[in-house]
């Protein structure tokens, strides 16, 4: 994309992101740099805002859920981690697991401070967050989705349903439909306020049923994004999802994002126009996964509505195939600056 440089209305941006697992935390860890900070061919982000799913129910995660009755830190670890200064000896420390077959065995050192921060704050998780955010000096602000102890529940094509995330993930199987249990709870105030003054939304990368969708299902989620201004991105992931996502083309993976929330208009699809080696598509094929983004169009799935596709080269470098942060930042920032060009050009 090439609209930079262009006078703007706005070079301090309110950024918000939304979803879970390692895709969010990619993002983060490229929007992060340009919190702050300005820079000569993209506007400076002014504030950074990330909302997490909750509804991890697996590892480390789940064990201190289920011990400590505490939502799972897991996804807001790695935000954490994504946004910290020095993301490096953070990364390090955040995500070093304790060893042997003890009670200790298997739990991160940063889901442990988190529950630690948690308890110390009177079981209010959202206020442990902050605490954590405080002493870390991240460059951002982590909000849960919910502050509710929320499961998924899905129902597959074969009728039988499936409770918990990683039951889901492990079910290798379509799913049908799914909701949140209970399916009345809230959203942080908070959260709602960083929606409402956005001028960025983003949505993705990150597992379509486990990280994307459950934020969205979080009651009035959906319809604060859909009425915010903001220009709002769906990012695709790269790889479709063995048991979850087969062959799905970057246009059904929207597609099924409007499903379960109908109401929300994306200005933007982003995908990967590079294609991965020889050797990553025979590893990854051999799992049951396959690259999405190729030839893609979002007709005629998504015709009818202004939605536009945006490709560009997002690969990092690596034996897996993942998103490289800093050209992923770049990209969302060029499509914040598209949109205020086409605005001012339309007057």
């Amino acid at each position: 994309m090439i609209y930079r440089n262009f006078p703007t209305t706005n070079n301090r941006l309110n950024v918000v992101s939304i979803g879970g697992g390692t895709g969010l935390a990619t993002l983060l860890s490229g929007l992060k740099h340009f919190v702050g900070d300005s820079h000569d061919d993209f506007p400076e982000i002014h504030s950074l805002s990330a909302i997490v799913a909750v509804t991890d129910d697996g590892g480390s995660s789940g064990r201190l859920r289920d011990e400590l009755q505490m939502l799972p830190p897991g996804d807001v670890r790695n935000c954490m981690v994504a946004l910290s200064e020095d993301s490096t000896l953070l990364s390090r420390l955040f995500k070093y697991r304790f060893r042997g077959e003890g009670e200790l065995g298997g739990h991160s050192f940063g889901n442990l401070f988190l529950a630690a921060l948690t308890e110390i704050s009177g079981g209010d998780f959202a206020e442990a967050v902050r605490h954590a955010s405080e002493v870390l000096a991240i460059k951002g602000e982590i909000f849960p989705a919910t502050d509710c102890d929320v499961r998924l529940v899905a129902e597959m094509v074969d009728g039988s349903l499936v409770r918990g995330e990683s039951s889901i993930t492990a079910a290798n199987s379509i799913v049908k439909n799914m909701w949140l249990e209970p399916e009345r709870c809230s959203p942080l105030p908070e959260a709602l306020e960083a929606i409402a003054s956005a001028d960025v939304i983003t949505l993705g990368p990150g597992s379509l049923f486990t990280s994307l969708l459950p934020p969205l299902l979080v009651e009035g989620m959906a319809e604060a994004i859909a009425v915010s201004s903001a220009t709002k991105i769906f990012i695709c992931n790269l790889m479709t999802q063995p048991g979850e996502t087969d062959n799905f083309t970057s246009a059904q993976h929207l597609e099924k994002v409007k499903e379960y929330a109908p109401i929300i208009d994306f200005d933007y699809v982003v995908v990967n126009n590079r294609e991965i080696s020889a050797e990553q598509t025979a590893a990854y094929a051999a799992e049951g996964a396959h690259q999405i983004g190729l030839g893609d169009s979002l007709s005629p799935v998504l015709r009818g509505r202004s939605v536009e596709l945006i490709r560009a080269d997002l690969l990092d470098a690596g034996e897996k195939v993942r998103h490289n942060p800093e050209k992923l930042a770049q990209v969302v920032l060029d499509c914040a600056v598209k949109a205020q060009f086409e605005q001012l050009a339309a007057f």
